[in-house]
């Protein structure tokens, strides 16, 4: 073996630990994430009511349960979630009606309803919730706990907000669902695209990896980037005569909604209403 061949096999060899020690690094950053904000991360089980109608076929009406990843950006319980995770009513209804174009007796009504809100926490306790707030821009949801938590709750600090750049690594935490034991997630993606306009968000590899919409997103260094939401847009199209438009959907995309963006939202989240709130309204109205 000649002195160029071993110093090219030399070399090879020290990219390649260079690489692993790289990756351990890595793991590290992300065990460390792991660990320290891991509590702030929550399922949200949500009551479904369903309504659908298509003229012709009549309509149908349905009540499913479904477990959510939540966010909490507040010791006193609030947190983050997707809005079209909880409401996907109307981005369903936008995605018909592009499809449909202008043939009335293609336009299905789709109805959504939150009937019960519940924060689960890791003890296996419940808090009844609601919803405070609802950003269908930003496709975000706020909800409250109802009555005060007994101690503060493990919340994220979204003043401590991080940038990041095109192949940055980002480190996301999940909760996965009931049949894993609503076990805690951790993943590693690298950022494939960052979007600077009509307002600035990123994109990442999450398609590879079991996050879910609602689940926060970090840098190496511990930093909160953002959450996880759906953007979709509807784009005209020519429609006929006279220039006439139909909506012609982007089907939704799965982005990273930067921090700064959900701390404007919370800033703006009122309080839960108390059950006795409640009755006195109902009093009123009567």
């Amino acid at each position: 073996m000649n002195r160029q061949t071993i110093t090219v096999l030399l070399a090879a060899l020290g990219l390649g630990l260079a690489s692993l020690a790289h990756a351990d690094e890595l793991g590290d950053k992300g065990r460390e994430v792991f660990q320290k904000h891991q509590r702030a991360v929550v399922t949200v089980q949500i009551v479904l009511q369903t309504k659908y109608s298509l003229p012709g076929l009549g309509g149908q009406d349905s009540e499913s349960k479904q477990d959510l990843t939540g966010t909490v950006v507040d010791p006193s319980g609030l947190t983050v979630l997707a809005l079209s995770a909880t409401d996907p009513g109307n981005m369903i209804q936008n995605l018909m009606a592009g499809m449909a174009g202008d043939e009335e007796d293609m336009k299905l009504k789709f109805e959504t309803e939150l009937t019960d809100v519940k924060i689960l926490l890791e003890d296996g306790s419940e808090l009844p919730a609601e919803v405070v707030l609802r950003d269908k821009d930003l496709d975000l949801a706020f909800v409250r706990p109802k009555t005060k938590p007994a101690t503060p709750m493990a919340a994220l600090d979204l003043n401590q907000a991080a940038s990041a750049r095109v192949l940055d690594h980002v480190i996301t935490l999940n909760r996965l669902g009931q049949a894993a034991g609503r076990a805690y997630a951790v993943s590693v993606q690298r950022l494939t695209a960052v979007v600077q306009k009509p307002r600035l968000f990123y994109i990442s590899e999450s398609s590879s990896t079991s996050t879910t919409l609602g689940s926060p997103v970090f840098t190496p260094d511990g930093n909160i980037l953002g959450v996880f939401v759906t953007r979709t847009l509807s784009t005209k199209r020519g429609g006929g005569l006279g220039g006439m438009f139909s909506l012609q959907p982007a089907g939704p995309t799965a982005i990273i909604l930067p921090a700064a963006d959900i701390r404007k939202g919370a800033n703006q989240a009122p309080e839960a209403k108390r059950e006795t709130e409640k009755k006195s309204d109902k009093k009123d109205e009567k």
